[in-house]
């Protein structure tokens, strides 16, 4: 096919590189990185392996960009974050724990393969231009719940951050590193655990 428009871009409102983007994030999204090449994206967008480099510099940054488009995808379909003051603390450390295992969870198959393409991730991480993440809104939260004082006045809010991210990051390191059938999953259950653990110790009363 010459590099005009795919029958899908001309039946839409999308310009060929976001159908390029949106191509990829869909694939990656369905079938992991590993062995995504530029034939395969192309072949399903529809257009000749050559017009992707019409619109990126090269995979990595296609790639980057889908990546990208990905974890905005996922980001919007999550409950919105619950403000400091709010609630109870317990019941938002909770929301924000549930947000964090849903996300890094809808992220996992995107993820798959990166480890081997440090470039890929290095440019998404360029493309955030220093935005706020999860962990900073849930450290942040935290900081704001200890100056209103609905959490002890020394509570190491760092520490607890780590604590609650290490959690949710185990299922996605466990995946990428040891395999689907090794992996370690996170239970639903275990969501009120960790914030107990968090908010009371584990040491005896």
């Amino acid at each position: 096919m010459s590099p005009r428009k795919a029958a899908a871009v001309r039946a839409g409102d999308r310009t060929l590189r976001e159908h390029l983007i949106a191509t990829a994030e869909r694939m990656m999204a369905e079938r992991g990185t590993a062995g995504l090449t530029v034939r395969a994206i192309a072949r399903e967008a529809g257009v000749a392996d050559g017009v992707l480099y019409n619109h990126f510099a090269d995979k990595e940054e296609l790639l980057a960009h889908a990546l990208r488009a990905r974890a905005e995808s996922v980001g919007r379909a999550l409950d919105p974050l619950p403000e400091p003051g709010s609630g109870t603390v317990e019941e938002n450390l909770r929301a924000y724990v549930r947000h964090g295992l849903t996300a890094h969870n809808a992220l996992l198959p995107a993820l798959a393969g990166l480890v081997a393409q440090p470039e890929v991730l290095a440019r998404f991480s360029a493309l955030s231009g220093g935005e706020e993440d999860w962990r900073s809104w849930l450290a942040a939260y935290l900081r704001d719940e200890r100056d209103l004082g609905r959490l002890a006045a020394d509570a190491p809010v760092d520490a607890a951050t780590s604590m609650i991210v290490g959690a949710c990051h185990e299922p996605v390191l466990s995946t990428l590193f040891q395999g689907e059938e090794l992996a370690h999953r996170v239970p639903s259950g275990s969501v009120d655990d960790l914030v107990a653990v968090v908010l009371r110790g584990i040491a005896p009363g």
